[in-house]
């Protein structure tokens, strides 16, 4: 993965155009907790970067997630040191610095049994 590629997990910032100004989105940081096809899945992201891609940013600053058009995101890094599980899935996966998700067993951890 590229230190530059934007994708699920990373940290962005919201570059300042006319429309992310009048939003009040300049500037903010945000997280990527997903991306679409928006011609697939009908959602109006903000911009329209000519690509048929948008990513939901969450920013933190707003409480609030927004679908924004990849033109309108700078990379920021990719957010090293998130965490994320899943109820029910013995395994944490944490972020490298280069962006790859490492795979842990937690049942050890917690002296629970595994396999």
């Amino acid at each position: 993965m590229s230190m530059g590629e934007i994708s699920f997990g990373d940290n962005i910032l919201i570059l300042a155009t006319e429309l992310t100004l009048e939003l009040g989105l300049a500037g903010l940081v945000g997280n990527v907790h997903g991306f679409t096809t928006p011609s697939v899945t009908g959602i109006e992201a903000i911009g329209a970067s000519g690509e048929d891609k948008a990513f939901n940013v969450f920013v933190d600053q707003r409480n609030e997630s927004f679908w924004l058009s990849p033109d309108l995101l700078e990379f920021v890094d990719h957010a090293p040191g998130t965490t994320v599980t899943l109820d029910g899935v013995p395994k944490i996966w944490t972020r490298s610095e280069a962006g790859e998700w490492v795979e842990a067993d937690t049942a050890s951890r917690t002296g629970g049994e595994t396999g």
